[in-house]
């Protein structure tokens, strides 16, 4: 082995060294292309490599191909010399006993190769291409008995792909779930023109990135973590649609609207519309597994001291529970007789969802018809995950199956109860909404198709 000191070449920029200071269990870097991601994570895991003896590193791609291209090559020629390569492992050994182990996971079944490993460190490449099941089985792996370093992983990505969900829960709208830490995890955005060496080797990488369609061009170079290929509500913007609670003053109509659920979410949204007849949807309840007794009993006190005109909520509150013959009351009766009737939702899916582009277009007043508060976080999450139903179905209008739609299906009840802000708010008519809330769902017609109460 040469008696020369390994010399490691490479200047980080700013966000770079935010990445290699950064010390929480879950550390995510990147966020558009071109912000040199993948040079930072090799420099990381070399830099730690040689820092502690013994370390047990893991270093994955999706697939080889990208693998080979992006890692083993580059380390292989830096390293060369100095650390000991295995081909057949794919395993970097360091002089002071520390191992680099590179792995893929093409398929979901090519995590099971790492069952019952241990790694101090590791890192996913390019994390969104990555499964949500596949970063959760491969964390199982993150541990270790030393007590001089603590285990991490590090995830560099960009916004798209199938694990897109899951890094923009975690690192972007920071929602977590039983046992997720919120100090446990650290986003560093970085965008091409952080990346100094890029743009003076290639400057014309950015035109190429502006020229990409919205979409991609808008997650590539901007980092918006709101925009996937196929979105259905492209319009939406956190930074147009999203506002900071204020208080909602004593006089402002407000009402609600609901889609039932017990083993998926039930969602229940509180809306209020202000004067110049813009909406603001300014409160959430989101949970369950919530008998229909404590979702309504929950209402009614989140409600407290609060005037709310009606409560519109999803058909399928209205079904019969129980056996044949023996039926026990519907779940709009059991809200009912826990002080919180319910009024049938107009379904009508593809025209609803249309009711919710209208709202989110900017009026006159340079206002969107809607805004949302901050504090209606899954909302605010989902909303942006809605994509078109595939053109070979029937459903091609209307949003896929699968996603996560509880609380915009919500919002589409609470908005169709109103009317359009493309019409003129027409007149009361005079005409007072009779209903029965132990009633089945019916047709109804009413002027606009909103409810004059």
């Amino acid at each position: 082995m040469p008696k020369r000191q390994l010399e490691l070449k490479g200047t980080p920029n700013e966000k770079q060294i935010l990445f290699f200071e950064a010390r929480a269990r879950h550390i995510a870097y990147g966020g558009a292309r071109g912000g040199g991601k993948s040079w930072a994570m090799r420099r990381k895991f070399v830099l730690l490599a040689f820092r502690y003896a013994g370390l047990r590193l893991l270093l994955l791609r999706r697939t080889f191909p990208e693998l080979e291209a992006n890692h083993i090559l580059p380390l292989r020629a830096e390293l060369d010399g100095y650390v000991k390569y295995s081909a057949e492992k794919r395993m970097f050994t360091f002089p002071n006993g520390s191992i680099l182990k590179l792995g893929y996971c093409d398929t979901e079944a090519d995590v099971f190769q790492y069952q019952g490993q241990e790694y101090e460190v590791i890192g996913f490449e390019e994390a969104t291409q990555f499964t949500e099941f596949q970063m959760k089985y491969i964390a199982t792996c993150n541990r270790t008995t030393r007590t001089d370093f603590q285990p991490r992983i590090y995830y560099t990505c960009n916004p798209g792909g199938p694990g897109h969900d899951y890094i923009k829960r975690l690192f972007i709208d920071r929602q977590f779930e039983a046992k997720e830490k919120p100090e446990d995890y650290v986003f560093i955005p970085a965008r091409v023109t952080d990346n100094a060496a890029l743009m003076e080797a290639d400057p014309e990488y950015i035109s190429m990135l502006e020229a990409l369609p919205e979409h991609l061009r808008k997650g590539y170079l901007d980092g918006d973590w709101d925009i996937i290929e196929g979105q259905y509500f492209p319009e939406f913007r956190r930074s147009v649609h999203v506002v900071e609670p204020f208080p909602i003053p004593r006089e402002w109509r407000r009402f609600r609207a609901m889609d039932w659920g017990y083993n998926d979410p039930c969602c229940v949204l509180w809306f209020a519309v202000a004067p110049d007849k813009h909406v603001y949807v300014y409160r959430e309840y989101y949970d369950r597994q919530v008998l229909s007794r404590d979702v309504a009993r929950q209402i009614v006190e989140m409600s407290a001291f609060e005037s709310v005109s009606y409560t519109v909520a999803s058909p399928d509150a209205w079904q019969k529970r129980g056996l044949k013959g023996v039926e026990g009351e519907s779940i709009a009766e059991t809200f009912m007789l826990n002080g919180v009737p319910l009024i049938p939702a107009d379904n009508s899916r593809v025209i609803g969802w249309q009711r919710c582009h209208e709202n989110f277009a900017i009026a006159p007043d340079g206002k969107p018809y809607v805004m949302i508060f901050s504090c209606c976080q899954n909302l605010v999450r989902t909303l942006p995950l809605l994509t078109f139903g595939k053109i070979s179905t029937n459903k091609h209008e209307d949003v896929a199956d699968g996603c996560e739609d509880h609380a915009p299906e919500a919002l589409r009840y609470g908005l169709m109860s109103r009317p359009s802000p493309a019409e003129e708010t027409p007149k009361n008519s005079g005409r007072v909404l009779a209903f029965d809330p132990f009633a089945k769902p019916r047709d109804r017609v009413l002027s606009g198709g909103f409810f004059s109460i």
